[in-house]
């Protein structure tokens, strides 16, 4: 069973040693979109480096996740999650695969914590309960070493 906790707050802004991006499942070409939510302020804070990593690698599967650096921010790397579909759409079995993706590279990697956003919540469409509800439920059915975060936005709880 995996240490969680549920945060209010910004993802970027969390003690962790990688960050999740919920990402598209990379067939268009990252410069063609407007980044939105976390891949948005991904952009801005650290940087377009980790988008030119992402670009290199192809296509992601539905669920699946890749490793890039963290560019100018201050973790280990960033997991890439392809947690909506093309049509732009989450769904429970997007959302779980890409928890349990994120996770097994969190393993392969030895990041000793790990913070995720709510997948597919946002652009993807998901209600915020039902996906964080999705979530907590299958990292209660992985067995990780370390300390991972549910962060759930909030500007209030980000200047704090």
């Amino acid at each position: 069973m995996t240490n969680c906790l549920q945060v209010r707050g910004d993802l970027l802004d969390q003690p962790v040693e990688a960050i999740v991006n919920a990402w598209n499942r990379n067939v268009f070409p990252w410069w063609l979109l407007l980044p939105q939510g976390v891949s948005g302020a991904l952009k801005r804070r650290a940087g377009l480096e980790p988008f030119r990593e992402l670009a290199r690698m192809g296509p992601i599967p539905l669920g699946e996740a890749v490793v890039t650096s963290a560019g100018r921010l201050p973790f280990k790397a960033i997991i890439h999650v392809a947690g909506i579909n093309l049509l732009w759409r989450s769904s429970e079995f997007s959302v779980r695969q890409s928890v349990r993706s994120a996770l097994r590279l969190a393993v392969e990697h030895r990041f000793a914590s790990l913070a995720l956003p709510l997948i597919g919540a946002g652009s993807g469409g998901g209600g915020a309960d039902q996906v964080e509800g999705w979530m907590l439920d299958e990292l209660g059915q992985i067995p990780f070493e370390g300390e991972v975060r549910v962060v759930r936005f909030s500007i209030a709880a980000s200047r704090v």
